[in-house]
C-alpha cells in the first residue's frame, strides 16, 4: 500500500516539474501583459489618481522620480519581464521583478496609509476599497509569483534548455539547505514587503545578513 503511494506521489512530483510552474507563468504573463498593454495604448494617469485619505502614495524612491518616468517603467516593466516570464527566460530575476512592481503599485493605491493593529489592517483584504485598502489581489499575485522565484521556471522553460545545453541540468535537483539558503529566502521577503512596510523590509533584510554570515550555519 505505502509503495503504490509513493510511486503515485512520485509521477506526480515528476509531472508537476512541468505543469505548475508553466501554469503560473501563463496567468501571469496574461495578467501583467494586460496591464502592460493597457497602459501603453493610454494615457498616463499616475499624475491623476483622486488620492484618498487612507492612501499611501508612491513609496521612496519612486515617490521622488517623475511621473512620466514612473509612468514608462511601469509599462515596459510589466510587457518585458511578462514575456520573460512566458518564455521562462531569467525567470527567477522576472519574478522578482515583478513582484516589486506590483508591491510598489500596491503600497501607492491599494495598501492602507495608517493601521493600527493586524486587524485593522486585515480589513484591507478585499477586492472593493473600503476606506481600509484593497490589496487582495495584488497579494495573490506576489503569492503567485515566489514560488517562481525560489523554484525558477521548470522544465518547459528557456532556463531549463539553456541548463541542458551547457550540461548544468542535473543542478536543478541540487539542494543545499543552511544559513545563506535561509538569508536568501529572508531576503526575498524584505524585497516583497520594504515598499509597503519599511520596517518589515529592513528587518527581513538584518536577520537575512545575519544567518548568511554566520559561519557555524554554512555548510
Amino acid at each position: 500500500m505505502y509503495d503504490a503511494y509513493d510511486n503515485l506521489t512520485a509521477r506526480l512530483r515528476a509531472s508537476g516539474d512541468y505543469l505548475w510552474p508553466l501554469a503560473l507563468r501563463l496567468i501571469m504573463f496574461w495578467e501583467f501583459w494586460e496591464s502592460g498593454i493597457t497602459k501603453l495604448r493610454g494615457e498616463n494617469w499616475f499624475a491623476e489618481i483622486p488620492w484618498a485619505d487612507w492612501q499611501k502614495g508612491f513609496p521612496w524612491p519612486f515617490g521622488a522620480i517623475p511621473t512620466d518616468l514612473n509612468w514608462l517603467a511601469a509599462t515596459w516593466g510589466e510587457l518585458v519581464f511578462a514575456v520573460m516570464i512566458l518564455l521562462g527566460l531569467f525567470t527567477r530575476f522576472a519574478a522578482i521583478s515583478l513582484i516589486v512592481i506590483t508591491v510598489v503599485a500596491t503600497a501607492a493605491v491599494h495598501w492602507p496609509a495608517e493601521w493600527s493593529s493586524l486587524g485593522e489592517l486585515w480589513q484591507g483584504y478585499v477586492i472593493t476599497a473600503k476606506g481600509a485598502g484593497n490589496y487582495k489581489l495584488p497579494l495573490l499575485f506576489v503569492f503567485i509569483l515566489l514560488p517562481l522565484v525560489f523554484y525558477g521556471g521548470g522544465k518547459v522553460s528557456v532556463d531549463h534548455l539553456l541548463l541542458k545545453l551547457t550540461g548544468r541540468d542535473s543542478c536543478i535537483s541540487d539542494r543545499i539547505g543552511d544559513g545563506i539558503a535561509a538569508g536568501l529566502m529572508f531576503a526575498v521577503m524584505g524585497i516583497t514587503t520594504f515598499f509597503l512596510e519599511p520596517s518589515w523590509g529592513i528587518s527581513f533584510f538584518v536577520i537575512a545578513i545575519i544567518l548568511g554570515l554566520t559561519p557555524v550555519l554554512r555548510r
